[in-house]
């Protein structure tokens, strides 16, 4: 190795290098120091909500990450019912137990006593799994819904997730979450939309969304 190329091997960095490696380095303490704070491990509350597509997407992989490491889920589907569930297929071969409205969306059904009347009974099924110490997270998908159009009393919800196994995950996705569950929640998402392809006139499709 020649004299010259030596000395570009041990070249000093760039002042340009020199200040990214200074505020990454500063980006990773800051890091570190809040990995280090957060020592509690508990239950969470989460919840997923906005006008965009992808809530209920985002708790059924949640679901799938917490079966691939092991632990036991469960899913209540509100709401949804009548269309096959590409992600409920899956997680049904996987030992997850879930409980389905079926009655469709409520435009469909236009009846709001078969409404309550289903989503009481699934709610049954909520409170079951809710108690469940066994059941390491529970997905309430689209249980927005049913507190936003009064077929489930958010007293009684609000309870039933607060007196859970400490231990147990609670997801529950769905549009125009009520406050008091986003107040309740230790995590809050909220998904806008800026496209949707259903605008432009194309047709949900099987695998992408359902």
């Amino acid at each position: 190795m020649t004299n010259e190329n030596q000395e570009l091997k041990h070249k000093e960095p760039s002042r340009e290098e020199q200040r990214h490696k200074e505020r990454q380095q500063k980006i990773k303490e800051k890091v570190d120091e809040k990995i280090a704070q957060a020592q509690e491990e508990r239950g969470l509350l989460v919840v997923i909500t906005g006008n965009g597509k992808g809530k209920s997407t985002s708790g059924f992989g949640t679901v799938a990450r917490a079966v691939g490491h092991g632990q036991k889920a469960a899913v209540v589907q509100f709401i949804k019912g009548t269309w096959e569930c590409g992600e409920a297929n899956l997680l049904r071969q996987h030992g997850v137990e879930i409980c389905v409205m079926a009655t469709g969306f409520t435009w469909e059904t236009q009846n709001k006593e078969a409404d309550i009347a289903a989503a009481t009974e699934t709610w049954t099924d909520a409170k079951r799994l809710l108690t469940d110490p066994s059941i390491d997270m529970v997905l309430l998908d689209e249980l927005t819904y049913m507190v936003s159009y009064h077929y489930l009393d958010l007293d009684e919800v609000i309870q039933a997730i607060e007196n859970r196994p400490k231990h147990q995950h609670v997801l529950i996705t769905g549009r125009a979450c009520h406050r008091r569950l986003i107040d309740l929640a230790d995590t809050v998402s909220e998904v806008q939309e800026v496209k949707h392809a259903f605008q432009a006139g194309i047709k949900a499709q099987k695998g992408l969304d359902w």
